[in-house]
């Protein structure tokens, strides 16, 4: 079982790889998700046990009710709309979108325990991590066809389609789902070496994708810089805690 997450992040690796060649891209999308969310939620049972895991069930439930009240009112990210291309939808919400948020809020959080020095720093921390993500997603799934924005205006320079809005609003739903996981407590009792690497290939797997093989140079860089102010501090924090 201590191997699982390892096995899990290299069937992650391999699809996201595989993802640029791909000629159904969303089959290969949806995959991603899945694998991300199975590998968060087995890593956080296995090294904190049941509370961790229902925190971040939590946070799939959260994520489900804030994207449906987004899809029905156009709070907090603006008036928007999903394709069918992700598969089943609960009130206009491709269920596989809930798992995403959960996917990737278990990584930033473990990288913000590392970086903050009190819970609301860890917090901001982690919020701040999770939404800079979202300048790499929101940019990948707009230019694929699996949601659009309704009036996309005022959008950050080079990221048409997307209202600067967006951003704001996943920041503000990503302080809740720190604070939520902030209340796991308790240190690890597995390996966390995982769901680090996690985080460090999704920065960088990002960045390289979107510069190279998905022609979104500007995703690339916002990305890059805002979520790098998470991620790279963490890389030289853990290097200078490495044994010589």
């Amino acid at each position: 079982m201590r191997r699982l997450p390892w096995v899990l992040l290299g069937a992650l690796v391999l699809v996201q790889v595989c993802y640029p060649l791909a000629s159904d891209r969303a089959l290969f999308s949806v995959a991603t998700v899945v694998l991300g969310y199975l590998f968060s939620i087995v890593h956080a049972f296995l090294s904190r046990g049941l509370p961790a895991l229902l925190a971040l069930l939590g946070v799939t439930v959260g994520g489900f009710l804030i994207e449906a009240l987004g899809v029905a009112t156009g709070f907090p990210f603006g008036s928007y709309s999903y394709s069918g291309a992700l598969g089943p939808q609960l009130l206009g919400v491709p269920l596989i979108i809930p798992l995403a948020w959960t996917w990737m809020a278990w990584p930033a959080w473990l990288a913000a325990t590392r970086l903050g020095s009190s819970r609301w720093a860890r917090i901001a921390v982690g919020a701040f991590g999770l939404a800079a993500w979202d300048l790499f997603l929101d940019p990948q799934m707009v230019a694929e066809g699996y949601w659009r924005w309704l009036d996309p205006t005022p959008a950050l320079p080079g990221l048409p389609g997307i209202p600067a809005a967006n951003f704001l609003g996943w920041l503000g739903f990503a302080v809740l789902v720190m604070a939520l996981l902030s209340t796991v407590g308790g240190l690890s009792t597995g390996d966390d070496r995982p769901a680090l690497a996690l985080w460090f290939w999704t920065y960088a797997s990002s960045v390289l994708a979107h510069a190279v093989f998905l022609d979104l140079p500007a995703s690339a860089a916002w990305g890059g810089v805002t979520m790098g102010l998470v991620v790279l501090p963490l890389a030289v924090r853990l290097a200078r805690r490495r044994p010589a």
